[in-house]
């Protein structure tokens, strides 16, 4: 059976080789060193915020070689290397053609001031954030980001309970949460329970007049039995009843 084996090999071997090897009896050299230029790229996928000209800065360098010098991992290293692409795959297509694959990224929310994140926990920076000004800021721990995001998503459910919207979650390096609505309001939530400190919060507007709830500019959760409000400047004096409303003054708990 070895011979055999050894017979199917050197099959194999000059079929492959069979184009070239007359080449080079012809006096001529193997095809692979002949000058092939890359005549066409084609560029395929679904994407929005790609543009052409960035996908032509980081091919052109790549692609001045021939053929079958061009270097298909390093070209898809460098297409790679662009913010909004999610995945990207390259081959050469005969005799004459580079064909790139992209898959665009698709941004879930803004991370901080000047990134997006993907539902995936991708965090990029986008040339221009001016189509995106209106989603939700996120700030947190990037090596959490996934928690974040999970996060995030059980707060603006709570939220729309309450026909209410996020713009803004951070969670700082002590593990504090912080929020803040469309109308302008901000939560100061601490680190212990801050979900149920929310819900609690929430279950309390029912007893307050609108005016009232319109007029907080910042509510500090982070005492054990209530809450602190600071007002709107322009808020009138509020009378309060303190047989129906209980609000602890002492200093809030560092939490």
């Amino acid at each position: 059976m070895r011979p055999t084996t050894k017979a199917l090999l050197a099959i194999s071997l000059l079929t492959l080789f069979g184009a070239s090897a007359y080449q080079i009896a012809a006096g001529l050299p193997p095809l692979k060193t002949l000058a092939t230029p890359i005549k066409y790229v084609r560029v395929e996928g679904y994407f929005q915020y790609l543009s052409e000209e960035e996908i032509k800065s980081v091919l052109l360098p790549q692609i001045s070689a021939g053929y079958w010098e061009a270097d298909v991992q390093a070209i898809q290293q460098a297409v790679s290397t662009l913010p909004w692409v999610e995945k990207v795959s390259v081959k050469r297509v005969w005799p004459d053609v580079i064909a790139i694959q992209l898959m665009e990224k698709i941004p879930y929310t803004r991370w901080g001031s000047d990134k997006l994140v993907t539902e995936t926990g991708d965090i990029f920076t986008p040339k221009d954030l001016s189509p995106f000004l209106d989603m939700t800021i996120i700030e947190g721990p990037e090596q959490q980001q996934l928690n974040v995001l999970e996060t995030m998503q059980g707060i603006k459910t709570t939220l729309a309970d309450q026909s209410m919207s996020l713009t803004e979650f951070k969670i700082n390096s002590r593990g504090a949460w912080q929020i803040k609505l469309a109308s302008g309001l901000q939560i100061q939530l601490g680190r212990t329970e801050p979900l149920k400190r929310l819900q609690r919060f929430l279950r309390t507007l029912s007893l307050l007049a609108p005016e009232k709830v319109a007029a907080m500019a910042v509510v500090d959760l982070r005492y054990p039995n209530g809450y602190a409000v600071a007002w709107k400047p322009e808020t009138p004096v509020l009378e309060w009843n303190l047989d129906n409303s209980q609000e602890e003054l002492a200093t809030p708990k560092n939490n």
